[in-house]
């Protein structure tokens, strides 16, 4: 156990696949972290037929910046502007959207949204709100009977990752002559510090402030790694490199950080700069 591990940083994504918001506390829900009144990955832009999409397909996502304000999800981006999203608004029917295999129902969240984003993707696309009424259940082989369920994730409702784990990989790539990459390109919830590279791999749980988060599943890491967050620049790194040491048979594909689930503690609130005590797994 490290009596120097904390919580040394928490991020959200309102809306998947866009800008991130750093948060000096974050209240932790079964569904992820939650702030300003809404949820991680509470919304997603789909396109006509209802299906997700992200920086996979569409890097610019990289480039909008939600915020949120009193009243409403602001989003905007340099040369398209903004558009404002209420948050109350009149109670709408929720419609079938698609999130990799999971069918669930979302609020279609109306023309001026629709219009922003497609004008700023260079595509037709909509904005919908996770539909609470349903639940969207993460994969039992990994969460067992836990109950763990997220919104438009892409299967766990937070991620973790260890400062020193980016800190490794940044030493490898500068040692091939690469730039360090910022831990924005791998979008975690919540940072770790005070822990060896890689010790997430082998932790049972963290436990900080009364909240009790899981580790479940290594995340594997997709081209989305490969887009600048800034310029929506897609390269090369940081792929090649993790694929040198971080390769997984099991789970076919380079990992790189943990999903993790909230088992105790749903409702309080997880502070950055917090201390953290790790369990290990044995």
């Amino acid at each position: 156990m490290s009596a120097t591990a904390a919580i040394a940083e928490l991020h959200y994504y309102p809306v998947k696949g866009a800008r991130g918001i750093a948060l000096a506390a974050a209240t932790a829900e079964v569904t992820g972290l939650r702030a300003h009144g809404a949820g991680d990955r509470e919304w997603m832009v789909v396109d006509a037929t209802g299906r997700f999409l992200t920086q996979r397909e569409v890097p610019r996502l990289a480039l909008i910046a939600p915020t949120l304000e009193r009243e409403a999800l602001v989003l905007r981006a340099d040369g398209s502007g903004e558009v404002g999203v209420p948050l109350q608004r009149a109670t709408t029917e929720s419609r079938a959207v698609i999130v990799w295999r999971s069918h669930v129902r979302g609020h279609d969240e109306g023309e001026p949204a629709a219009r922003w984003l497609s004008g700023h993707l260079e595509r037709d696309v909509r904005l919908v709100r996770f539909d609470r009424a349903s639940r969207r259940a993460c994969n039992p082989d990994f969460v067992g009977s836990s109950g763990a369920h997220t919104f438009f994730s892409d299967g766990y409702p937070v991620l973790v990752i260890g400062r020193a784990s980016l800190d490794d990989l940044n030493a490898r790539l500068a040692a091939q002559g690469h730039a360090a990459l910022p831990l924005n390109r791998f979008r975690p919830n919540v940072v770790l510090e005070g822990l060896p590279a890689y010790e997430e791999d082998h932790l049972e749980a963290v436990h900080a402030d009364g909240i009790t988060l899981r580790m479940v599943k290594p995340c594997t890491r997709c081209q989305v790694t490969t887009t600048d967050q800034s310029s929506a620049a897609v390269g090369i790194e940081p792929l090649p490199t993790l694929a040198a040491y971080r390769h997984s048979e099991r789970f076919g594909g380079v990992c790189f950080g943990m999903n993790a689930i909230v088992t105790d503690g749903a409702g309080k609130l997880l502070r950055a700069g917090s201390p953290a005590e790790p369990a290990y797994r044995f």
